[in-house]
């Protein structure tokens, strides 16, 4: 499957292009090896590399599952001494493909840590096909998860546990939009495969 191009240049993100550039060439692949590892043309790989192109936060996990790194190395963001403890004042939001972010862990662990928001009709239509496990827990608002050819609804303290090789999709069930927990397992393989796309007979 192949991702939905984003148009637009980057705007709300880091300058993240050099960073995606380095840990590309660290992982010693190239620029097709990688694209096709995450499901993207060579050409919009290109685009986010330089600039031209905003990365969601799909493509930013994805990225950096293929890297072997984690989100926060993709932006640039070091935490010092690698501290056991995030403080809510040293949480910044990022936003990424219409969601909104806040690293709830410190960088460079095994297990990445969000806060989550996924405003109403954003990323709704994406597939994520890739290995290790996701853990989210419903702060407010409904959720809308898709797991293989199940569908669930999830309302505020409800949890999902699943190997993210299950086809799994996530929208908010509501015009307020969906809060979040989230946690996911980093693989430290440049080799990680991912599959992101839209569902069959989707329009994105």
């Amino acid at each position: 499957m192949s991702l939905p191009e984003e148009s637009g240049p980057v705007g709300n993100l880091p300058d993240v292009a050099p960073q995606l550039r380095a840990l590309r060439r660290r992982a010693s692949l190239t620029l097709e090896a990688a694209a096709r590892s995450a499901g993207l043309s060579p050409a919009h790989l290109s685009r986010l590399e330089t600039a031209q192109r905003q990365p969601s936060l799909p493509m930013l996990l994805g990225l950096a599952r293929i890297y072997g790194t984690t989100v926060s190395e993709l932006l640039g963001e070091t935490v010092a001494d690698r501290d056991a403890i995030v403080r809510a004042a040293d949480m910044e939001p990022t936003a990424a493909g219409g969601w909104s972010y806040w690293q709830a862990g410190a960088s460079g662990r095994g297990m990445q840590v969000l806060r989550v928001h996924v405003p109403h009709g954003a990323q709704g239509d994406i597939v994520r096909v890739h290995p290790g496990e996701e853990w989210l827990y419903v702060l407010k608002g409904r959720l809308r998860l898709r797991l293989g050819d199940t569908a669930h609804v999830l309302a505020p303290g409800d949890s999902a546990h699943f190997d993210s090789l299950t086809p799994h999709r996530l929208a908010a069930d509501g015009h307020d939009g969906t809060d979040l927990l989230f946690v996911h397992t980093l693989l430290q393989s440049p080799t990680a495969g991912l599959c992101i796309g839209p569902t069959t007979g989707v329009t994105p």
